[in-house]
């Protein structure tokens, strides 16, 4: 299943030299994992209750083009690997047809204790 999140650019998002700064796509893409994982049907705060909280394991970024204030960009989401450890995930920023950046992003779970555990059921078996 592919998830699109839209997301405006907002003076605060940008740099000095007026483009997005480039830790703030992070923040898009998590945002957009966030509502992908709401879209599942996975409640991350009866997880967290349970003593179980999703982690980034691993980001590989391209940052490709800049975007600019006011732009409208969509966050493209999707899994590509789903194991019972860990998914691996697509994610793309867009301004209209172009790419502007790229990432593969690994999440795994750990319990409160901080050690490694299994995705939740509903995660696991959704087809990839």
């Amino acid at each position: 299943m592919t998830h699109h999140l839209p997301i405006r650019v907002y003076y605060e998002d940008t740099d000095m030299a007026g483009i997005v700064y480039y830790a703030n796509y992070l923040r898009y893409i998590e945002r957009a994992r966030s509502d992908w994982v709401r879209e599942m049907g996975i409640d991350q705060l009866a997880m967290k209750a349970e003593g179980v909280v999703f982690a980034v394991r691993r980001v590989e970024a391209d940052y490709i083009q800049p975007a600019v204030f006011d732009d409208m960009l969509d966050v493209k989401t999707w899994a590509t690997s789903i194991t019972p450890a860990r998914m691996v995930m697509q994610q793309e920023v867009k301004r209209g047809d172009t790419i502007l950046f790229r990432a593969v992003v690994t999440i795994v779970c750990i319990a409160a204790s901080g050690k490694p555990c299994r995705l939740p059921a509903k995660l696991r078996s959704i087809p990839v």
